[in-house]
């Protein structure tokens, strides 16, 4: 059976595994994402295969940012600002001389689900990764939707405040992922931000910290108020919330009783969503970056 080297590339970190066909991730691990230039991303990627070049097939990568795969050409890179307008596949190619695919983070987590995931018996669907922004695919007719310039299901730049259209920390990958809701807790709790994270949250949730409950109450109504935005445009049969936060049954009960509060208040006919968190977790672009290479075609 043939195996491959499969990359998360994230913020702070880059996720890598050795994967076979099937998806069973053979090795893993991980080494700090490097924030500063290009070259030096494109030199953990060479280090890598390095270590594993004997034994694969290729590489296949999931990254942040506004992807034209068919190119390989990054036009954005999401926090990684280094990764604007770069033909990222040549790059990577010139170090490692094998077949490399990219795919946009959100889209590769919706391709997992989709595969073998918690979205493979519907056609519809929507992906939201609660990450360091706000990740996400839409799936319609069991398809990664891209839209006409790769842009679709990039839920960061959704706008959130009617007051405050021109300035972009109002949208919701500023203002809605996981870190935000760590940091917001820190603030109520008064600690600094860096004792908080999302252990410590759901400890405190789950023991009916009352403070703790209101902040994550108003982070999942914000949640459901795009899940109600999104259906207006989509329709979607199933909703799947990714993300390492997404592990937390809390979580979701808390965006199922803000999306019923939702449609309590709709005023007239909204259609009922399923909530679900994602299957793969924080191995979802790992899987579905494997997935992209498997069917991918030139």
């Amino acid at each position: 059976m043939k195996n491959y080297l499969v990359l998360d590339i994230g913020g702070s970190a880059v996720k890598y595994a050795k994967m076979d066909e099937e998806a069973t991730i053979l090795e893993k691990g991980s080494v700090k994402t490097p924030v500063d230039k290009i070259e030096n991303l494109i030199e953990v990627i060479g280090f890598l295969y390095d270590q594993y070049q004997e034994e694969i097939e290729g590489i296949a990568i999931s990254m942040p940012g506004v992807i034209d795969v068919k190119r390989g050409y990054t036009y954005s890179g999401g926090f990684l600002r280094y990764n604007t307008n770069v033909e990222f596949v040549k790059l990577v190619q010139q170090r490692c001389p094998v077949k490399v695919t990219i795919e946009n983070d959100g889209k590769c987590a919706a391709l997992a689900e989709v595969w073998r995931g918690s979205l493979k018996d519907v056609n519809d669907a929507i992906v939201i990764v609660l990450g360091t922004g706000i990740g996400g695919g839409v799936v319609i007719n069991r398809k990664v939707h891209k839209g006409s310039s790769s842009f679709a299901g990039e839920f960061s730049a959704l706008r959130l405040n009617n007051e405050h259209l021109d300035e972009g920390e109002y949208t919701w990958g500023f203002l809605g992922g996981a870190k935000q809701l760590s940091n917001k807790v820190a603030e109520v709790k008064q600690l600094n931000k860096d004792e908080v994270d999302g252990y410590f949250i759901f400890e405190k949730a789950n023991e009916g910290d009352e403070e703790v409950l209101a902040v994550l109450d108003a982070f999942t109504k914000q949640i459901a108020a795009q899940i109600v935005n999104l259906q207006c445009v989509i329709d979607p049969e199933r909703v799947a919330i990714g993300g390492g936060i997404s592990a937390q049954p809390l979580l979701i009960d808390y965006i199922k009783k803000n999306l019923d509060h939702f449609a309590d208040n709709f005023g007239h006919y909204k259609p009922s969503v399923d909530v679900v968190p994602c299957t793969f977790r924080n191995d979802s672009n790992l899987i579905g970056a494997l997935y992209h290479y498997l069917t991918y075609t030139a």
